[in-house]
């Protein structure tokens, strides 16, 4: 396989994670956690894979992407801007009171299809983006990104069932399994288990892979596409605050961004030394 990390796409994951830093940093509030462990993911899809024009935002044939852990919005913000959909001036607004870019991932930025925020909803929109695709008879994807604690809605769940009946193969979930949501580990809060076996049981496809390695992330979809009469879940192993040396599986900065000055420039080096 060419080695995309190497050469391509290693810069704009590390452009994405200092924008993360900075939009966080500027608005003293955000997710950095969950935001630079999917970082990876988002290079990929939107460098590579994703058909998209953000000349032409509404072009009917374009592919989908839902940010369904609405929270992680730097990540999403950052892709977006860096790809061309609006100027990067627009991101020093994060979070403040008279901008566009909230917290949470909304519809009125372009190149979001979906506000997103209240956990569990976004698999859903997912699916009916998959399904009307499919009754159109177009042969557009659609991907959604799960958060793992997000797992713990049931509302996933039921999803997945519909997905699975409706033979979703246009649809790809992607599972950020850092391990860590809100107040502390998955695994403690409420345990998932193997991600993988249950959405077998649910007929799903599934891949499991280092998410923060490129070019597992860039083979994982490119098996996914060629998957037939079922949708696929690639479950996501990451690092959350990946990059970030004190961040890196710190469940304190999961929506804490650097406290000063000082763990700011330590992030934006360490970032640079990746």
């Amino acid at each position: 396989m060419e080695q995309y990390y190497n050469n391509d796409l290693k810069p704009i994951a590390r452009e994405i994670r200092k924008k993360i830093i900075e939009m966080v940093y500027t608005a003293k509030s955000g997710h950095p956690g969950g935001s630079l462990s999917i970082t990876d993911v988002l290079a990929v899809l939107y460098f590579k894979e994703m058909h998209v024009d953000p000349k032409n935002p509404d072009d009917p044939d374009r592919d989908i992407l839902v940010m369904s852990k609405g929270h992680a919005s730097p990540a999403l913000y950052a892709v977006l801007a860096m790809k061309g959909y609006f100027p990067d001036d627009l991101l020093k607004g994060f979070r403040s009171i008279n901008s566009d870019f909230e917290g949470h991932v909304h519809r009125g930025i372009p190149g979001v299809e979906s506000s997103t925020g209240s956990l569990g909803q976004g698999l859903g929109v997912a699916i009916g983006f998959a399904l009307s695709a499919k009754l159109d008879k177009n042969n557009k994807r659609i991907y959604a990104i799960i958060g793992d604690g997000e797992m713990e809605e049931g509302n996933i769940w039921e999803s997945m069932l519909a997905a699975s009946k409706y033979h979703l193969d246009n649809l790809t979930a992607i599972v950020d399994r850092n391990g860590i949501q809100l107040d502390g580990f998955t695994e403690n809060i409420m345990p998932l288990g193997d991600i993988s076996e249950k959405a077998r049981a649910f007929g799903w496809n599934t891949i499991t892979i280092d998410g923060n390695d490129i070019d597992q992330v860039i083979g994982s979809i490119e098996k996914a596409k060629n998957f037939r009469d079922k949708p696929t879940m690639i479950v996501a192993k990451t690092i959350k605050g990946k990059g970030v040396s004190y961040m890196e599986n710190n469940p304190k900065y999961h929506g804490a961004p650097p406290k000063n000055d000082d763990e700011y420039q330590r992030a934006l080096k360490d970032i640079e030394a990746m």
